[in-house]
C-alpha cells in the first residue's frame, strides 16, 4: 500500500473514533438531562454551553431552579475531550436565582467557560419565565403526547 493510502486509512480510523466518542458524550448528556427532568417536574431548567477553541476548555452547565427561584441543582461539565463527565456542585444549591444572575462567576476567574455557560443557562430560565420558551412541565407534557 502506498503511503497516502495508509494516511487515508489512519484518517478514517481517527474520524470513526471521534464519532464514537461524540456519540458516547451525547448519550451521557441525554441520560443526565432525562434524570433531571424526571426528578424535578416543577420549576425551570436552563442549559448553557461554551464552545472552547484551541487551548480553551469547552463547558456545559445545567441549572435547575424551583418555582420559588431557589437553585435546586447545578451540574457542570468542562474539558477538552469526550471523556468529560458532569459534576454536581452542592455548595451552590439553595442559592437564590437573583444572586446567581448577579454573580455568575461562582467558580472564579479561572473558569471563564463555566461562567459563560451559567450565564446562558440563567438567561434561558429568564426567557422561560417570561413566556418566550415553554416551561419544563409543558415540555414534559408535549414530549409524552
Amino acid at each position: 500500500m502506498a503511503l497516502w493510502q495508509w494516511g487515508l486509512l489512519l484518517l478514517a480510523l481517527v474520524w470513526a473514533l471521534q464519532s464514537f466518542g461524540v456519540w458516547l458524550q451525547m448519550r451521557h448528556y441525554s441520560d443526565v438531562f432525562k434524570g433531571i427532568t424526571q426528578k424535578f417536574t416543577d420549576g425551570y431548567v436552563g442549559t448553557g454551553a461554551f464552545h472552547g477553541r484551541f487551548l480553551k476548555k469547552g463547558a456545559i452547565a445545567i441549572v435547575v431552579v424551583g418555582p420559588d427561584l431557589i437553585v435546586r441543582r447545578i451540574l457542570t461539565m468542562a474539558g477538552r475531550s469526550v471523556f468529560a463527565k458532569f459534576s454536581r456542585h452542592e455548595a451552590f444549591e439553595g442559592m437564590n436565582l437573583d444572586k446567581l444572575r448577579a454573580e455568575p462567576a461562582i467558580f472564579g476567574d479561572k473558569e471563564p467557560g463555566l461562567t459563560s455557560a451559567i450565564t446562558q443557562a440563567v438567561a434561558q430560565i429568564d426567557r422561560t419565565r417570561g413566556g418566550e420558551e415553554p416551561s419544563l412541565r409543558e415540555s414534559l407534557a408535549n414530549a409524552g403526547a
